[in-house]
């Protein structure tokens, strides 16, 4: 098997050290030489706060990290040569201040994990209870035996609150003892010693990115209290002007006798208990933590929030913290949980990434979910057409209100988006490819902004949630605006040749594949703005009819024409949809088959990714594909395309893809499971549900592949489940894995959550919970399995017989390269170089 192949099936994790259990993902013991791999996937976060996995201690760790969503700094872009319309300020997160920091002191000896001498150690990450936990027994140099239990938690019930415990308890002799609980600020990359070595860990610097190269956050507040056990820091960011409070309440517990004191400066605010320990008398320390943010309210009001909210927490109590983590948590996963039926590697992995779209998606209300969610600085915290195509899907059928939260956020940036439409010389609006602020970040317009599909991505994204919700006030108050300024640019950006019977073509653009750059009609572009240019066009004179006076108000609020609609349902009936009769495919775009084949197989391994081993340039003039392109559109578009075409084309294209990028795989497996390559769409899962579980690209340090996590739940669902949703017309084909028992999902539909299970014969349909769709009105869930209507009423399941798992096609698609082009010519494969 080489690189760009599906892996094979088999465990990807080290039992030994990962030991199985479905509902947490548990360490048996450290190592030193992942710790950035594991502080990632031990990471805690709500969508607004995120703490990576980092040891309490603060010491041996390769990148800290607490993050905010949204909460960026901003710097001049500097290009080598400058051009009108290139991207000027770029966005980065910023690593906020450090609260996870309490360090033990047991006879003046500090714990440090990497040198400890441990007799038993576990941590684990609670899917359920959302709880980090560890719990060490440790004996010091001078032979004692310490007991060190510790707990962190982001709320989800409170959005800017952070829980950790700390207890400690010698076990057989008395021993002097201190616990130092910090909130420490690194941004000028120094520890509270001012030890550059030790601020940010082994890793790079996260802020920096080689960008930042002075202060980032000025101090503008605090203050410290021993009695209260409060400490208070507040800043405020630069360049962006973002403002930051933090504050953090300590209560302290123990028969031993102690005192404490408390220091706090411009970057650092600490309380340190001295404890005269003795055995069999442990020693607890509850530490709450809350942060506030804002875009320019004075840091000091923060920090009145951050006092509101602990005076609360401290009122209700710890427990009372963890019981409602617990029931949010029962919630969600009542409503979100997937299910596979004997397989519990799968099943533990698949909850972890199921939990990791909560964690990067919960509270991230008035903002975007950056491609890490807040586990990391990896792409600088900025949105992409990720969160529509791969996260959106997943809060659409399960969390619904997550998902009108999220496109929300885009229609906030409409405004925004109508200005760079503008500086690109288009009408309407266009969404930037990368951002935080809602400006253009991407410095590389090649596969940055010459990716215009992201407008239809959002277009996409919001009829879907449209048609599972019948959200009709948020399509009248916002929706209907973007899909209106989206439409107009596809019309202004595209034209119409009328010496080709008026076929309407959109040039210079780039798709989902970022190695083919700039070019004519690329095909999932144009399935896509066909689309955008439809739902437009349909949600427009749906309005009309319903709603007269909203109708009224958008034809004055946009200046809209009835001439319009006609442009937009014209353009849509003529777009141009590259296809090769002689080949039987679907062309990526007008030249793509064109060029040579990038032979991967004879590629050495140290040349991977292409994309750091040769220039853009050599990698655009060949056949090679980063991620799922034509692919992509075949399952967004699945209506449009025969199960022939999709065979051919899925057979055309997957030996080409490198699997260079996370966002490939999870759609090559649904497209292989439906076209009938089920050994296949098995391996595809499987590589994708264990991206960063074990680490396969290398990167995971950086961050959770939020993207993934959402695309392991489209290929349970739309590729094992079979589940469709094209225009709201729900239907199901299932493809269940050989020995899979069963696959269990939950999809909510128009209020009705619908619990779905696939066993090998028989589809069982049951209505787990009843609603209304989000205008009230009760609907009776209809779904076509296999082309036969079937209705879900209340009460008994449903059972739907199964003739099968579909097509069946072994081992994997035939080379590209030895095929014949339309003029005669033979495809040949090469590497660039040898």
């Amino acid at each position: 098997m080489t690189s760009h192949e599906a892996p094979r099936i088999h465990d990807f994790l080290d039992r030994g050290r990962f030991p199985l259990d479905e509902w947490r993902l548990v360490e048996a013991y450290p190592r030193h030489e992942d710790l950035g791999v594991t502080e990632t996937l031990f990471a805690v976060g709500n969508g607004y706060l995120g703490m990576r996995g980092n040891v309490i201690e603060g010491r041996d760790s390769h990148t800290h990290g607490t993050f905010i969503n949204g909460f960026h700094e901003t710097w001049p872009i500097k290009h080598a040569e400058e051009a009108f319309g290139f991207a000027r300020v770029g966005q980065t997160i910023v690593n906020v201040p450090d609260a996870k920091i309490i360090r033990l002191y047991v006879d003046d000896e500090p714990l440090l994990l990497s040198i400890a001498d441990l007799l038993e150690y576990e941590r684990f990450l609670d899917f359920r209870s959302g709880l980090l936990q560890r719990d060490i027994l440790w004996r010091t140099p001078s032979g004692k035996r310490v007991r060190v239990s510790t707990q962190r938690m982001v709320s989800f019930t409170q959005r800017h609150l952070a829980v950790m415990t700390f207890e400690v308890e010698l076990l057989d002799e008395s021993a002097p003892i201190a616990i130092s609980s910090q909130v420490l600020n690194r941004q000028d990359g120094e520890d509270e010693y001012h030890v550059r070595s030790k601020a940010m860990g082994e890793g790079h610097d996260p802020r920096k990115a080689d960008t930042f190269d002075r202060r980032v956050l000025e101090p503008k507040y605090s203050w410290g209290s021993a009695a209260d056990g409060r400490v208070v820091l507040g800043y405020r960011c630069v360049d962006s002007g973002m403002t930051l409070g933090v504050a953090a309440d300590h209560l302290f517990e123990t028969d031993n006798e102690w005192e404490q004191s408390v220091q706090v400066d411009d970057d650092l605010a600490k309380i340190t208990y001295r404890v005269n320990a003795r055995p069999g008398k442990p020693i607890r320390l509850v530490k709450y933590v809350a942060y506030h943010t804002s875009r320019g309210v004075p840091p000091r009001e923060l920090v009145d929030r951050c006092r509101r909210t602990l005076d609360r927490t401290k009122s209700e109590g710890l427990q009372r913290q963890f019981d409602d983590q617990r029931d949010w948590l029962d919630r969600f996963w009542a409503r979100s949980d997937v299910e596979v039926t004997g397989q519990p590697a799968i099943q533990q992995a698949v909850r972890w990434n199921l939990f990791q779209i909560a964690q990067a998606a919960a509270r991230a209300e008035g903002q975007g979910i950056p491609a890490k969610g807040v586990t990391g600085s990896g792409y600088s915290g900025h949105y992409f057409w990720d969160t529509e195509i791969y996260v959106l899907p997943f809060l659409t059928y399960t969390s619904p209100q997550w998902a009108r939260n999220a496109l929300r956020f885009r229609y906030s940036l409409l405004d925004a988006a109508r200005r760079r439409a503008r500086e690109m010389s288009q009408r309407g609006a266009l969404f930037p490819w990368r951002t935080i602020n809602g400006e253009e970040a991407s410095a590389y317009y090649a596969a940055g902004t010459a990716q215009y599909h992201i407008d239809a991505d959002v277009a996409y994204a919001l009829s879907q949630y449209l048609g599972a919700t019948g959200d009709t006030d948020f399509l009248t108050r916002a929706g209907i605006d973007v899909l209106v300024e989206t439409a107009r640019m596809w019309v202004d950006l595209g034209f119409w040749r009328d010496e080709e019977e008026g076929t309407f073509h959109i040039h210079s653009v780039t798709g989902p594949d970022e190695y083919t750059t700039v070019v004519n009609d690329n095909l999932f572009t144009n399935v896509m703005a066909r689309f955008n240019l439809q739902a437009a066009a349909r949600a427009v004179r749906e309005l009309a009819e319903r709603d007269g006076v909203s109708y009224d108000r958008l034809v004055t609020r946009l200046a809209l024409d009835e001439t319009e609609i006609e442009d937009w349902e014209r353009a849509a009936r003529d777009m141009a949809i590259p296809f090769d009769e002689h080949m039987g495919i679907h062309p990526q775009d007008q030249h793509f088959l064109e060029r040579e084949v990038w032979d991967l197989d004879h590629t050495p391994l140290d040349q991977r990714p292409l994309l750091l081993n040769f220039h853009p340039l050599v990698i655009y003039r060949f056949q090679v594909i980063k991620q799922a392109d034509v692919v992509l559109a075949l399952y967004l578009q699945g209506d449009h395309f025969t199960a022939e075409q999709k065979r051919a084309d899925f057979e055309y294209y997957d030996p080409i893809t490198t699997g260079d990028s996370t966002l490939s795989g999870v759609v090559q497996s649904i497209i292989a499971a439906e076209v009938g390559y089920h050994d296949l769409a098995l391996r595809y899962f499987l590589g994708a549900l264990f991206v960063d579980l074990a680490d396969r690209h290398r990167n995971a340090s950086d961050g959770v592949h939020v993207a993934s996590t959402g695309g392991v739940w489209s290929a349970l669902v739309g590729g094992f489940g079979g589940f469709r949703d094209h225009n709201g017309v729900f239907t199901m084909d299932p493809r269940l894995p050989d020995g899979w028992e069963q696959l269990v999902f939950r999809l909510t539909l128009r209020g009705q959550r619908v619990r779905v299970t696939v066993r090998h014969h028989e589809l069982e349909l049951f209505i787990e919970e009843q609603g209304a769709d989000a205008d009230g009105v009760v609907v009776t869930p209809v779904i076509t399995v296999r082309g036969k209507e079937v209705t879900v009423p209340p009460g008994n399941p449903v059972i739907v017989p199964l003739d099968g798992q579909g097509p069946r096609l072994e081992g994997t698609p035939p080379p590209v390269a030895g095929r014949r082009r339309a003029d005669g010519t033979v495809i040949s494969a090469i590497v660039p170089g040898h």
